[in-house]
């Protein structure tokens, strides 16, 4: 029969065998890959600028690329591998928001792409945005009656 554990040899046994801590190197990660991913994002924005677009359809061009680019790489499992690197600074910025939409439909292409992936990218983005949407029009209740 194994003793009982006192409360300082259980929590000197837990500091024993818990991985350590990588905090610092988690953090770094997360702030290089987002930043990254939002540089790229501005970089786009700039060039549509340039291109003679105004501000406002180039940021909405700028939304759209960075999804489509987002769902390609999660397609292309490029994606979740970025984000095993990264973990919160690849789920932050848009290309996240593709991502968390596209790879769960993935898991379905064996029943092809049009009723598999298809049909269960769909499923999956209707809660996304109905609390999205909804979350939106709470605050912006809120918003609207603070602000007397």
């Amino acid at each position: 029969m194994q003793k009982a554990f006192t409360k300082q040899e259980y929590q000197q046994y837990v500091e024993k065998v818990s991985p350590k801590s990588k905090t610092l190197r988690n953090t770094l990660r997360a702030f290089l890959v987002g930043g990254l991913i939002c540089t790229v994002g501005q970089f786009i924005n700039n060039l549509l600028t340039a291109r003679g677009l105004n501000k406002e359809v180039a940021s909405n061009l700028t939304s759209l690329i960075l999804i489509f680019l987002g769902a390609l790489l999660t397609g292309l499992n490029v994606y979740d591998e970025l984000g095993k690197y990264a973990g919160a600074g690849s789920i932050v910025p848009i290309t996240g928001f593709a991502n968390s939409i596209v790879s769960p439909a993935m898991e379905f292409k064996s029943e092809g792409y049009i009723m598999g992936v298809g049909s269960r990218m769909f499923a999956i983005a209707g809660p996304v945005l109905v609390y999205g949407i909804s979350a939106a029009v709470i605050s912006g209740i809120f918003y609207y009656l603070l602000r007397f």
